[in-house]
């Protein structure tokens, strides 16, 4: 039911809000209101109406005495109130909250919570699941920044330092005033969409008992329009017209087509009332009154409403006069005075549109001069600023106090000092503010705060993470908890309080999210060095100040400012070498590093703790003599020593000490291992490659196929020698998930991506190369700039030779270094070794069976030798029977050097082998004995003589399928390629063909089943369907881009989208034409392995499933295909090729590649097509969300536009032809924004454009780059294709000219295109001396002489640079043109440009001609000036003269002579960066001239980028420093052990240090003259006899300190004696470990270890796992996560495995590796699942955590794996370990819940009671007593229950209660004893 005011809308009631309102009209009464005429009513009405018209007088006269101003006066706070219905717009739109600009300058909140109901129930299931929800869209969907929308105050917050206004945008609270029966048709509401439909939405509009229902025919233009495209979400805003009313307005429908709703006006006939009326509405007016300080309108025939000075069209303002008519917009409603408040602003009178003016360019700007416009009192004054828009300042910005306010200053033409500090996009007005404070304040917004800068505030709060900073009233930062102090501070409240004042320094400032990290660490905060803010600021050998942010084994990670951050490797840690960084350094901590290398572009840096007076030189001669040795030189070696890397070598003939890797020792990686096994010192090496100089250390490298590449000179030495498609062979340097990097020997590198490492799918990269691995690499792709290639491995891009020719070269390559192998074991010492050199395959032995391994191996003995393992596999045992003891004989297959293993076969085949002649490339057939990685041994079966053939045809050659995998006994097919046996026993084969491949024989032993093996795999066999017939079958499933289709026999059979119809229409999904369960009749036209199409890999070939691939095209069912033959047999490759440029295909939408950027399409269904997002549509709209607009399985007509036959798949477009000539429009993709020269464009394919600021549209702005980014799309012309890089134009003219928009700033190209008197506008370029230049094109810059500059004398020419700084943007009047020397003369004057003087009247300048005066009498300055601004000819030959000088001693000072560390630059592993190219190559300054200063400095060039994931953690490895000259010590202060040159062995001795040492001077005293006396005299008898007793004192003195039981051994001999006396103490090994860990000695301590493991009895088992626990806690803190892998593996092979694995655990969980504890916990669930132990453990780590969710969930687990009697026990852990780390309330839940379930278990009691006591109160513990103790358990245990209660009462309770206690006692004994009694 209506109010009253509905049916009476012309009531008295509105007359009070509104005494000057237009005439009313007569109030016209319902009936249905009449009162009977009664005497006493009449004289109640007439005392009422009297009553009511002497108030009514009243507060007339009182309004009428009213000020005009109070009347007109703005919005504010305090007029708010609660209801108030506003009109707004969205300014910001975040997260969980939207900011509203509202009228007069205001601002309010509105909350997530407050959109809508539907939206607020659908946050909630959000919360409620943890997890975000598909169909819930986020803020930054629903609205957009310049929506205008309808809103209500719900609450207003009002402090003296904050007022806020919460608002609502819930229909139900804006539209509350609307009933059903009110709405018509053709009204204009705002709703959100409550729910989507099966045919539409519906809406909620928040009328009550009302439905609305938005058709979807109704809402497609505005989807297209507004929300690009995409469907409507759960709570959009929507402005929607009234279209239908049904049932009294139960029912409506609505319409959002945006011509409709812009042109809606509210008229009469809607019934419209001042209850009801809503903002936004659009009336027409008619202009009641009119005053300074707004209008009075009337509209609806009745109301009357206010139009404020802010609100006036700007363009009437002082031509509104009284009846005229106009349209306005309500603004605002107020629910209780009734006042209406509208608007005539052209933006805001067509509903649905947004505005678009949200910003000014000037906010934060402090303005000198500017004049009032207008003053209106109580409210503020407005201005007018220098660009001709208003400002306006509220009235408490006009002072800094309010009794400081004047209003006599603020007359029309004063001016004042103001400071822009926000924009109305309501008012389309910046605000100002003449606050001195604000004024002055150097921080206004998050953008005029710089990282490095200075602040000072208040502490606001203390929190958890860290203190929050207030700097202003509107900016807050946050300091870190790490970054309070310099040291880390435990309780930061005892430090700051609230309110005190604090001086901080910006870390990062993020102005767009508002976000500020601040610093308080005094160092930082103090620092006088440099504040680093970017990476081209890091320039060599500058120092400044850092924090560490990481610590890593390699090194430690320094942050800066502004989130720049360096590495600081191991090595410059300090002067002495830091093994273990976490214990000397700590995160957080404050360093003064030096820079040393820095990489801008890759955002990488290299730095060093070492001051510069620390890295001094090392030993000159020692370096003089290592210069003589060059990169890629051959140089022999002499092995001095094994280290855990590989070999320490001397360079002959100079002994240079170097290192040669155990990888880079051959081709072959296995070969490699043996080779470091059996070289000993002492061992020469002939013709070993330098790889790589630094000033550590020297890289050799022995592979031979490297070798050869630097020979033939196959080896580039930069990337300007690179072209795609060369070969170039290499090694792996490391390996990653995404790909492998391959270096070469001069020192590039380049990534193979995973795509390209094989042409078999790759799933993990290090199943198919390893390090060190030699390899060869296609150059597929090089980025000179960036110093990057791109590599292929696959085989199919680098094998060029035959197969056969280069797995034979690997094989004779492999034996020959077997051979090698052999003759380095005759060389030692020992008959094993000699005894295994004499082996060789073939061999006869006589050999005694000593025992069966536990995999059926027979192991044999050889009497002399019985440390020589001999063994024969199950295979080779012949299906002989041999027991313990008996002799036989057996022939050598193998001799495995490393293992030191033989293996023998007693296969009678062999032992009776035939000796034949044998014939060159003849086929034979043979049997796999034995396999190795890269070659397999097998026999003849015609002779049984031995053949060696190669596994691998290719160096990259590595991976092999299950399916491909040879095995032992399976037959091949050989070609013999020697006729004698090698070396080493074997002829030397090929094999022939795959295809000849048989599998294994069958085991000897029966089959169980019975069946013999052809039968079985028959059965295994799947049937195959014939291409070409005809089947049927049933739809099975039906997919986007195929359907599954079930034929006969279990079959199953694929139709691709292509295969359904011969012409599909676009936009279409063929695969819905199918449903499931139809039946199908299709033609066969290929078959497929389902679990192989495209990339799964095949592990196990049996369960691969075939499947057909069908099709039901109506043309191919027709077909007659008996004589055509199959297409589909074809390799990809062709079938690419059939698909030439420019050709139209149809495909179908697969998905969006939102990383890559690109669509993914299906042409059919084993060729496949890429469509880049540039190329899939012209609008902008399409391009921002296509994955909206192309849905999955689609039918989309493109253009073929490229072939990439390497990776199989199409280039495709959607816009046609891809084409970038002149005049051509295409999208581009901005990938740089170059300040004050334009924009650098990206299109497809690699080809870029370059934008000047002068095309980025047809009227300049003087902040052309502002809202250009990168990533960002736009609309390019081509202009000119000359260059390689295009010239582009955004200009609308040229890429839209259809639109015919206005063009305010014309092309200029060249000198015709302008004339004389013209006006046009450009960028101040420069102040001369000859005048201003200024640029009006990319290729013309004019010049302004200085008398046409301005109309005032300067004196100052510093005044030029200030008010003409460089690129602001000026209007000029051209004043003459020389065409012939292409000469153009400006001029600025006000008289000639119409514009403003260039100089502001403020600064008083004298005028030109009153200077000229002042200057008569000084006619040398005038002369002076005259000769300045005299015209002559050679204006341009002194300007180029001018910029040639300039250019010239840019070039000097870029190419100064620095020969000398442009050769330490060009060392291995580095590569020179090619700078820009009208730079030229620069070079590192000399040695001797290191005080030169830091702006002569030229940048260090840096080697190319191999990892993109942050800081390189290899960056050691790769990047070698050049030298640095260091001052000669005269001191040695660090111990002899750290003088070794290179930094990684630690596993040397004091007498090999001795000669790297300087020599002490004292020392070397001593030494000389103790040997001159030693050489001059002899020692007499007496002298001897003394010694012999001083020796037997000493000897005596030792065997007294080893019978002391106090004694402790102190040197290395001392445990030795120890450890023999007691060889199974692992107590004593364990100390002597951590004797040499203490001296940093890890290999000894690795050695150690070892010892004790082999010196341990194999009985004490518990040792032996004490021992391996230590050797694992070594390598976890001092090795790698390899090292630690394989000693794990070893300790799992000897020890119980779960009390390894559990001791792993416990070891990464206390060095804080979580991840790897984790990941290892996991595969122990999978391996000891059975095992309660490991539930528990894992739930213990879970929980101390902190994640007691994921323990939950575990414990779930854990009760479907354990047994069931397991359970209670594990409930009772969990239980516990919930008390001590956990939630102690669940705990208790768990105890009782398992004791309601077993109340018997009795040790489950004892487990809760013990908790409790310890956790919980003393009535929860004498809770659970009486529970115990009324229990019905056995006597005994009932007697342990009461001890306890008892034991408790006594320490706890009182005499009371411990007799309370002893009587229950008593009672429980005279009850089982009546009991007794009575049975």
């Amino acid at each position: 039911m209506t109010s009253q005011e509905d049916s009476f809308p012309r009531g008295g009631s509105k007359k009070k809000v509104h005494p000057k309102k237009a005439p009313q009209q007569p109030i016209e009464h319902d009936n249905l209101f009449d009162i009977p005429t009664e005497e006493g009513s009449r004289k109640r009405k007439r005392n009422q109406e009297q009553t009511a018209k002497n108030k009514k007088s009243e507060v007339e006269k009182k309004k009428t005495r009213k000020p005009e101003a109070e009347q007109h006066g703005i919005l504010s706070v305090e007029a708010l109130s609660e209801g108030v219905r506003l009109l707004g717009c969205v300014k910001e739109v975040n997260n969980l909250e939207l900011v509203i600009s509202l009228p007069n300058g205001l601002w309010g909140y509105v909350q997530a919570t407050s959109i809508c109901d539907a939206y607020t129930k659908k946050l909630n299931e959000q919360a409620d699941l943890e997890e975000p929800l598909e169909d819930l869209a986020p803020l930054s969907k629903l609205f957009q920044p310049g929506m205008l929308v309808r809103c209500v105050v719900s609450s207003l917050k009002s402090t003296p330092e904050k007022k806020s206004i919460k608002l609502s945008l819930d229909p139900k609270d804006i539209n509350r005033v609307l009933s059903p029966g009110s709405l018509k048709p053709g009204m204009l509401l705002t709703g959100t969409v409550h729910s989507v439909e099966d045919h539409g939405y519906l809406v909620d509009i928040g009328v009550g008992g009302t439905k609305a229902f938005l058709p979807w025919h109704k809402d497609q233009e505005y989807i297209k329009q507004k929300n690009k495209g995409t469907k409507l979400h759960v709570g959009q805003y929507l402005n929607c017209l009234i279209e239908e009313v049904k049932g009294n307005g139960s029912s409506v429908h609505l319409s959002t087509i945006q011509s409709e709703v812009s042109t809606a006006i509210a008229v009469e006939e809607q019934n419209w009332t001042l209850d009801n009326l809503l903002p936004g509405l659009v009336v027409k007016a008619q202009v009641q009154k009119v005053s300074p300080h707004g209008l009075t309108l009337s509209f609806l025939s009745s109301f009357t409403g206010l139009v404020d000075f802010m609100h006036l069209d700007s363009k009437k303002t002082g031509h509104y006069y009284q009846t005229q008519m106009v349209r306005a917009c309500i603004l605002s409603v107020h629910p209780r005075t009734k006042c209406v408040r509208l608007t005539l602003h052209s933006s805001l009178l067509q509903a649905g549109r947004p505005i678009t003016h949200l910003s000014h360019h000037l906010i934060g700007a402090v303005l000198d001069d500017v004049p009032v416009q207008g003053f209106y009192a109580k409210a503020g004054a407005t201005f007018r600023l220098k660009d001709g828009s208003l400002a306006y300042a509220r009235i408490m910005h006009l002072s800094q106090t309010e009794k400081s306010f004047n209003p006599e200053k603020f007359k029309p033409g004063n001016m004042h000092k103001c400071r822009v500090i926000d924009f109305s996009p309501m008012d389309d007005l910046a605000l100002l503010s003449l606050k001195k404070n604000i004024i002055e304040a150097p921080f206004l917004r998050y953008h005029d705060l710089q990282p490095g800068q200075i602040v000072k505030g208040k502490v606001f709060a203390l929190r958890s993470y860290g203190m929050i900073v207030k700097v202003t009233e509107r900016i807050r930062g946050l300091v870190p908890t790490l970054h309070l102090a310099d040291v880390q501070i435990r309780n930061p409240q005892k430090k700051y309080r609230v309110q005190d004042e604090v001086k901080c320094r910006v870390l990062i400032c993020d102005p767009e999210n508002k976000k500020l990290l601040m610093t308080l660490k005094k160092t930082l905060v103090e620092s006088s060095l440099p504040a680093l803010t970017s990476y081209k600021e890091a320039k060599p050998e500058l120092q400044t100040h850092g924090f560490i942010s990481c610590i890593k084994d390699f090194g430690c990670i320094v942050k800066f400012y502004n989130d720049i951050r360096g590495l600081v490797p191991q090595k410059e840690l300090g002067a002495q070498p830091i093994s273990a960084p976490e214990e000397v350094f700590y995160v957080g901590q404050v360093m003064k590093v030096t820079v040393l290398k820095s990489e801008p572009e890759q955002e990488r840096m290299l730095l060093s703790f070492r001051l510069s007076s620390d890295r001094e030189m090392k030993d000159p001669v020692q370096s003089k003599k290592k210069s003589t040795i060059k990169t890629g030189q051959l140089v022999d070696v002499k092995v001095k020593k094994k280290t855990e890397k590989g070999l320490e070598v001397s360079i002959l003939p100079d002994n240079i000490h170097a290192l040669l890797p155990t990888t880079h020792l051959s081709d072959n990686v296995t070969n490699s291992q043996l080779l470091c096994s059996w070289l000993q010192a002492g061992d020469i090496l002939h013709k070993v490659l330098c790889l790589s100089h630094s000033d550590d250390h020297i890289v050799l490298c022995r592979k031979p196929a490297l070798i050869a590449a630097v020979e033939n000179d196959q080896d580039p030495k930069n990337f300007s020698e690179l072209q795609p498609g060369m070969l170039l062979t290499g090694f792996v340097k490391s390996i990653r998930a995404y790909g492998v990097f391959v270096q070469f020997p001069s020192g590039l590198s380049g990534l193979a991506p995973k795509s390209a490492l094989s042409d078999k799918f790759v799933t993990t990269v290090s199943d198919h190369f390893v390090e060190g691995q030699t390899v060869v690499a296609k150059v597929t792709n090089v980025d000179e700039e960036k110093q990057r290639m791109l590599l292929s491995l696959r085989l199919s891009d680098v094998s060029q030779e035959d197969t056969a020719v280069s797995s034979l070269t690997l094989l004779s390559q492999c034996l020959e270094e077997l051979q090698g192998v052999r003759s380095l074991l005759s060389s030692w010492d020992s008959v094993l070794t000699q005894t295994l050199a004499e082996m060789t395959p073939g061999l006869l032995v006589d050999l005694v069976v000593q025992d069966m391994s536990s995999d059926g191996s027979l192991i044999f003995s050889n009497g002399s030798l019985p440390s020589l393992v001999m063994k024969a596999s199950r295979y080779h045992q012949g299906g002989k029977i041999v027991d313990a003891g008996q002799r036989t004989k057996a022939v050598v297959l193998y001799v495995d050097t490393l293992k030191l293993e033989v293996h023998v076969s007693l296969r009678q085949e062999l032992l009776n082998r035939k000796t034949k002649q044998m014939k060159k490339d003849t086929e034979h057939r043979a049997v796999i004995e034995h396999l190795e990685k890269t070659f397999a041994i097998a026999s003849l079966v015609e002779t049984g003589q031995l053949v060696a053939f190669p596994v691998t045809s290719h160096l990259n050659d590595t991976f092999r399928f299950d399916s491909e995998k040879l095995q032992v006994g399976q037959r091949v097919s050989l070609i013999l390629k020697s006729t004698n046996p090698s070396d080493i026993g074997l002829f030397l084969a090929i094999e022939s063909s795959v295809k000849k491949r048989t599998p294994a024989l069958p085991s000897i032993a029966p089959d169980p089943t019975g069946e013999e093996p052809g039968v079985v795999s028959k059965l295994l066999e799947k049937p195959t369907l014939p291409i070409g017939e005809m089947v049927t079958g049933i739809v099975k499933s039906v997919k986007a881009t195929h359907v599954f289709v079930t034929l006969e026999n279990g079959l199953v059979g694929c139709i691709h989208a292509s295969e359904i119809l011969d012409d599909v229409p676009v936009g279409t999904q063929p695969t819905t034409k199918l449903k499931v369960g139809k039946t199908v009749t299709a033609r066969v036209i290929g078959q497929r392995t389902l679990l192989t199409h495209k990339s799964l890999p095949i592990s196990h070939p049996s369960s691969g499933q075939t499947v057909s691939e069908l099709s039901i095209r109506p043309s191919e069912l027709e077909k007659d295909i008996s004589n055509a033959p199959s297409i589909h047999s074809s390799s990809s490759t062709e079938k690419l090729k059939q698909y030439p440029l420019g050709q139209t295909v149809t495909c179908f939408m697969r998905k969006f590649n939102v990383i890559k950027k690109w669509l993914e399409v299906e042409i059919t269904s084993d060729i496949r097509g890429r469509i880049p997002q540039l190329l899939t549509s012209l609008s902008f709209k399409v391009l921002k969300h296509p994955e909206k607009k192309f849905k999955i399985g689609q039918a989309l007509n493109a253009t073929v536009v490229g072939s990439e036959s390497s990776k199989g798949f199409l280039t495709l477009s959607l816009i046609g032809p891809h084409k970038l000539e002149e005049g051509e429009v295409a999208m581009g993709r901005v990938v740089k924004v170059i300040p004050k020269e334009g924009l650098q464009v990206l299109f497809p394919f690699g080809t870029i454009g370059k934008v000047s600021i002068f095309h980025l549209g047809d009227s300049y702005l003087q902040a052309p780059l502002e809202g250009f980014h990168p990533e960002k799309i736009v609309r390019c012309c081509v202009l000119s294709t000359k260059d390689p890089i295009l010239t582009l134009s955004l200009r609308q003219s040229r890429t839209n000219p259809r639109m015919k928009s206005k063009i305010e700033d014309p092309e200029v190209n060249s000198v015709k295109d302008i004339k004389e008197g013209q006006r046009l506008r450009g960028f101040v370029e420069a102040i001369k001396k000859l005048g201003v230049y200024f640029r009006i094109s990319p290729t013309l810059v004019g010049r302004v002489k200085y008398r046409h500059v301005t109309k005032y004398f300067i004196s100052d020419r510093a005044l030029y640079r200030t008010y003409l700084p460089e690129g602001k943007l000026l209007s000029a009047k051209v004043l003459k043109i020389n065409k012939k020397q292409n000469l153009v003369y400006l001029s600025f004057l006000p008289k000639d440009t119409g514009k403003p003087d260039v100089f502001p009247e403020s600064l008083g300048l004298p005028l030109q001609h009153l200077g000229d005066k002042m200057l008569s009498s000084q006619p040398k300055k005038k002369r002076k000036l005259e000769e300045e601004e005299k015209e002559d000819h050679g204006d341009s030959r002194l300007k180029q003269k001018e910029e040639k000088q300039h250019k010239t001693k840019q070039e000097e000072e870029c190419d100064e002579p620095k020969t000398k560390q442009k050769q330490e630059l060009q060392k291995p592993g580095v590569k020179l960066v090619e700078k820009a190219a009208n730079q030229g190559k620069r070079k590192m300054p000399q040695l001797e001239r290191e005080q030169e200063k830091v702006n002569k400095k030229q940048k260090q060039n840096l080697p190319p980028e191999e990892d993109d994931s942050g800081v390189e953690v290899n960056y050691e490895e790769k990047e070698k420093k050049f030298k640095q000259p260091k001052k000669k010590q005269t001191k040695l202060t660090e111990v002899p052990r750290l003088q070794l040159s290179s930094g990684f062995v630690w596993d040397v001795s004091l007498d090999m240090l001795a000669p790297a040492m300087p020599p002490r001077e004292e020392s070397s005293d001593s030494e000389e003259e103790e040997t001159s006396q030693a050489t001059l005299k002899k020692k007499s008898k007496k002298d001897k006899e003394l010694e012999k007793q001083q020796a037997e004192k000493e000897l005596s003195r030792i065997e007294a300190a080893l019978m002391d039981p106090n004694w402790q051994p102190k040197t290395a001999d001392d445990f030795d004696r120890l450890v023999l006396s007691s060889p199974n103490s692992s107590i004593l090994w364990l100390q002597y470990m951590a004797f040499h860990l203490h001296a940093t000695e890890i290999e000894k301590a690795r050695a150690v270890a070892e010892r004790a493991l082999k010196s341990i009895s194999f009985r004490e088992e518990q040792e032996k796992l004490n021992v391996w626990v230590a050797l694992m806690n070594l390598e976890n803190m001092y090795g790698s996560s390899e090292t630690l892998t394989k000693v794990f593996e070893r300790a799992v092979q000897y020890c119980e495995p779960l009390k390894v694995f559990v001791q792993l655990a416990d070891i990464y969980t206390k060095s804080e590796k979580y991840q790897a504890a984790e990941e290892l916990y996991n595969r122990m669930l999978k391996r000891f699942r059975q095992e309660k132990t490991v539930w528990i453990k894992y739930g213990a780590f879970l929980l101390q955590r902190g994640q007691a969710d994921a323990s939950h969930r575990l414990l779930q687990r854990a009760f479907s794996c354990l047994p069931q009697k397991e359970h209670v026990d594990v409930i009772s852990k969990f239980a516990q370990l919930e008390f001590h780390l956990g939630d102690a309330e669940r705990a208790k839940a768990m105890f009782e819940s398992t004791l309601s379930s077993y109340p018997k278990r009795t040790d489950v009691w004892s487990i809760y009671i013990d908790m409790i006591i310890k956790y919980g109160s003393q009535k929860e513990v004498r809770d659970i007593f009486e529970r115990v103790v009324h229990l019905s358990l056995a006597p005994k245990r009932m007697k342990f229950f009461f001890k306890r209660y008892l034991d408790y009462e006594k320490q706890h309770g009182t005499a009371e209660t411990v007799q309370a206690v002893k009587e229950k006692a008593l009672s429980y004994v005279e009850a089982k004893s009546t009991l007794a009694d009575s049975q």
